[in-house]
């Protein structure tokens, strides 16, 4: 960095999930993890980052699969007595009652300080709004984010932590600007004045080009919930448009915003180009935590010149004996093992490469593959369910070479990103905004096999470091065209190479793993946004 560290302005990035370790759910998927990937790596380089978050009592969701094959859901307490009392507790309105957010610290998995707000009290009527990631009404919602933004600041407040630069990951964090709006507001500075002042220490990251994924609410739940904080009508919708988007808002409360790869800058950029006095969207590709993903035996092997298959191979075997502990199923580890593994949304089509049984059958009975598959679904996405129903029953009709193992995690994901042989990734172009676990996977030498969309579209050296299918595609007949190009990659370049150019696959092991390192680390993205997104903050117009 140009900046030398003491000079570099102190963030505070707020996120409604953090991915820090299995063992402590209070994350849901890519976007969790990516965000406790980033406070590893500031803690790593030594950056003055303070995480800001919500303690999940019952974490997202426990997801198995019935004697049916449909996915269902569990909800389960957690002990969480490795966490600080900070002895902080701030106030928000919720439905014109006060509610009382506790402050807890975590700072014990080689991450910065990540602070967790939680009104699991016995003095709140709601003491379930901080339970479950993601469940609950709209109303919950708002009231979730009322907890995570408004009292987000005052809990720094009272921490006595005065931040420059505020980085609000995705929109739920926005109602953050709302408080700070609030407060030079309360200081008798006009509307307009305080919106202009509050930008200059806000960036943004917006992530999914899914509609869902970028949250819309109702006026009227707004301000019944609690969101207007102080604010009226007409300045909430100058912020986030009427009915109120969160993306939106988050455009219109920064003073620049990211994307998250290079492909997802241009969709970013076309997506939202007719909102008025929005940021700039410039593109900041995601990176991943290397300490938390490689696995040391091959980074070892990978830094000193020698042979990866070794490693690899007992990398595959650790993968298959869990299979085995899982499901009683015995898999080859000499067969190519394909792995998909990510949150069960239906444009990733996690199914693509079953939907034409005369192009797989023949593959899978020949021995020529094998597949293993997992994620969750969102509890409410029955779509998505329907996807892992199909794949579960496409499991039981061919018991020993395809794999689904339920109920997804970041343990499960360390396993299949570094015991597969190839990672599959087949979205809808341009939907896919980054895909990191395509990333963990090239860090661990396997090789990328995947639509040129999201990070791949920067990342794909076709033959070098994996394989691209599709070239780009964009258009009707997305899925035909994508699946008879994931087949012809698959039979003509991917199983040759595999099963008669040992010698290639693992050169291209080696450059998959240097293409991960070099590019796709989690700190090389936290030092472009020290570079990009941070640089010259003046955060005193913003610091109470």
């Amino acid at each position: 960095m140009s900046a030398t560290k003491n000079l570099l302005p102190t963030v505070a990035y707020f996120c409604m999930e953090f991915g820090l370790h299995p063992d402590f759910p209070i994350y849901s998927g890519g976007l969790g993890v990516l965000a406790g990937d980033y406070l590893k790596a500031a803690h790593d380089e030594g950056l003055p980052v303070i995480g800001v978050g919500i303690l999940w009592r019952k974490g997202y969701t426990n997801q198995y699969i019935n004697d049916t094959g449909w996915p269902y859901d569990v909800s389960r307490d957690y002990s969480f007595d490795f966490l600080k009392d900070t002895g902080v507790k701030v106030e928000v309105q919720i439905k014109n009652t006060p509610v009382t957010c506790k402050v807890w610290l975590a700072d014990n998995f080689g991450n910065v300080p990540l602070y967790l707000l939680d009104v699991d009290l016995p003095e709140n009527k709601e003491p379930w709004l901080t339970h479950s990631l993601y469940r609950g009404s709209g109303d919950d919602r708002i009231a979730q984010e009322i907890i995570l933004g408004i009292g987000g600041v005052r809990a720094l407040r009272a921490l006595g932590i005065k931040p420059d630069v505020y980085h609000f990951n995705e929109g739920h964090a926005v109602l953050a600007g709302i408080e700070m709006i609030r407060e030079k507001m309360s200081q008798g500075v006009a509307f307009t004045d305080a919106l202009a002042q509050v930008r200059k220490g806000i960036v943004f990251t917006t992530h999914t080009p899914v509609p869902a994924g970028n949250e819309s609410h109702h006026h009227g739940a707004l301000s019944y919930v609690g969101a207007y904080n102080g604010l009226n009508y007409e300045q909430m919708k100058k912020i986030g448009g009427d009915p109120f988007n969160m993306t939106v808002a988050g455009l219109r409360l920064s003073s620049i915003t990211n994307a998250v790869a290079a492909l997802h800058g241009e969709t970013a950029n076309k997506m939202w180009h007719g909102v008025s006095e929005a940021s700039p969207i410039i593109a900041i590709t995601n990176g991943v935590h290397q300490g938390t993903w490689q696995d040391p035996e091959i980074d070892r092997a990978y830094r000193m010149g020698n042979d990866l298959w070794g490693p690899h191979l007992e990398n595959k075997k650790r993968l298959l004996a869990k299979i085995k502990e899982e499901t009683g199923r015995t898999l080859d580890p000499d067969t190519l093992l394909l792995g998909f593994a990510r949150r069960a949304a239906t444009y990733k089509r996690g199914d693509l490469i079953l939907r034409d049984r005369s192009k797989i059958v023949p593959l899978l009975t020949e021995g020529k593959v094998q597949l293993v598959f997992s994620g969750k679904a969102h509890p409410q996405d029955e779509g998505g369910k329907d996807m892992v129903s199909r794949i579960v029953s496409f499991a039981k009709e061919f018991p020993d070479r395809v794999i689904f193992l339920q109920n997804y995690d970041m343990r499960l994901g360390q396993l299949l990103t570094r015991g597969c042989d190839v990672w599959l990734n087949n979205p809808v172009r341009p939907m896919e905004a980054s895909g990191t676990s395509g990333m963990k996977a090239g860090m661990n030498g396997l090789l990328n096999l995947s639509t040129l969309d999201g990070w791949w579209a920067e990342g794909c050296r076709h033959g070098f470091n994996g394989w691209q299918f599709g070239d780009g595609y964009e258009g009707p007949n997305q899925d035909e065209h994508d699946l008879n190009a994931l087949f012809a990659t698959l039979n003509n370049q991917v199983i040759p190479t595999y099963y008669h150019q040992r010698q290639l696959w693992q050169e291209m092991m080696k450059n998959s793993i240097t293409v991960a390192t070099e590019e796709f680390s989690a700190r090389r993205m936290v030092c472009d946004y020290y570079e990009k997104l941070y640089a010259e903050k003046d955060g005193e117009s913003i610091s109470a």
